[in-house]
Order: structure tokens, then C-alpha cells, then sequence
């Protein structure tokens, strides 16, 4: 409900510094996007990279069991030994680290699900600013007053990236499994947030372009221009 009244006092704001609509300036980008996909960038290349090690480790552990497992079941119960109950104790040493080793995975798709949603953000950004840039129904002040709400969106969105990176890094701490969910799913929830903050305020813009369409020929051209369907 927050993010409603919110967006709808962004498009208010709009139209309080509209004047009559010529042809759009060029606005210049965002540094600060260029900043977010670089560090988007590399949470994924290292979150990749890091899965890519657990997997090759799994697969050493899963065949290290195997190998043990077909050990245990060759000897007869009167052949039970100290070197037999060694080797139960090493399966057991390995089936610990398998199964932490796949919760630490779990833990990394997690987090990379969280990044692409950072991901479709930034790409919705992309578009939509290209788009409205090249709309003549938005003048340079509406422009520039666009670009302060985006920048509010992505300033937040930079928070949810540090969060993400707190989150690789707690995997070389004490952090324990609760506290570390509870930030993913913290950041997970902000970006979601920020996304539909993003694509509401989008919607607004589209909807004052075609309130300023003159004929229905202009209508058509617009959702045509912005891909809106029948």
C-alpha cells in the first residue's frame, strides 16, 4: 500500500513539472548503473565459480563413500575390526562434508536467484529510460525529474548488492545458518520492492504518454513504440 501512495506522489510530481511537451533531450545515464552491473557482474562470476568448486567436491566426496560403501559391504560381521570401524568413521566424515557441502550450494542458488531479480531490475531500468528519452510527449524537466526518482530506486538497490556480498562473505565466518537466511531473504524481499517501485512508476509514465497522444493514430503509435498489447 506504502509503495502505491508513493508512486502515485512520484507521478504527481510529474505532472506538476510538466509544461507543454517538445521534443525529449537526451538525459545523460546514470553512473551509478554502471556501477550496479559491474557489481552484479561479479557476485555472479564468483557465486558461478564457487558453485563450480562444490560441485567437482561433491562429486569427489559422493565417489569416496561409494567407494567405502562397496569396502563395508564385501566384509562378513565376524571381520568387524579396528580398520573396519575406521573406515565407518571416515564414510561417516565424509557424509557430514557432503551434506554441508550441498547445503553451502543451496545457499549460492539462493543468493543467485536474489542477483538475476537485481538483474531484471537493471534491465527494466535500461529499457524504460531509453524509451522515455526518445518520447516527444516528455519535455527536459519531466526528464530530469524522472532521472532524480530512478536514481532514489537505484541508491537503494546499490544496499541490496552490499547485502548480497555480506552474504559471500559470512560463508568465511561464524554466521550461522539462520542469520544468513534471514539476509537473503531480507535482500530478496527489498529487491522486490525496489523492482515493483521500478515498474509502477514505468506504468505511470506510459499511461501520461498516452494521455497526451493527440489522435488515436498517436495512440497506437505510442503502445506500439512501448510494446503494449490489445
Amino acid at each position: 500500500m506504502e509503495t502505491k501512495k508513493k508512486i502515485m506522489v512520484y507521478a504527481l510530481c510529474l505532472l506538476l513539472v510538466s509544461t507543454p511537451a517538445r521534443p525529449a533531450t537526451t538525459v545523460t545515464a546514470f553512473p551509478i548503473i554502471g556501477v550496479i552491473k559491474l557489481a552484479v557482474k561479479k557476485v555472479i562470476k564468483a557465486i558461478d565459480l564457487r558453485i563450480q568448486r562444490l560441485q567437482n567436491k561433491t562429486i569427489w566426496l559422493q565417489n569416496a563413500q561409494k567407494k567405502i560403501e562397496n569396502t563395508l559391504s564385501k566384509l562378513k560381521l565376524d571381520e568387524i575390526s579396528d580398520w573396519t570401524q575406521k573406515q565407518r568413521d571416515l564414510y561417516r566424515d565424509y557424509y557430514e562434508e557432503l551434506t554441508k557441502v550441498k547445503s553451502i550450494i543451496t545457499y549460492y542458488q539462493l543468493i543467485r536467484d536474489v542477483t538475476q531479480k537485481q538483474v531484471r531490475l537493471v534491465n527494466e531500468y535500461d529499457r524504460a529510460w531509453s524509451l522515455f528519452q526518445q518520447d516527444s510527449h516528455f519535455n527536459k524537466p519531466e526528464l530530469d525529474y524522472m532521472q532524480k526518482v530512478y536514481s532514489g530506486i537505484l541508491d537503494e538497490s546499490v544496499k541490496n548488492i552490499d547485502q548480497i556480498f555480506l552474504i559471500l562473505d559470512s560463508f568465511t565466518t561464524q554466521m550461522n545458518d539462520a542469520k544468513r537466511l534471514e539476509i537473503i531473504n531480507t535482500a530478496a524481499n527489498q529487491i522486490d520492492v525496489n523492482y515493483n517501485d521500478l515498474t509502477m512508476f514505468n506504468r505511470q509514465n506510459v499511461l501520461l504518454s498516452l494521455q497526451r497522444a493527440k489522435t488515436q493514430h498517436e495512440v497506437e503509435t505510442v503502445r506500439q513504440f512501448y510494446g503494449i498489447l490489445k
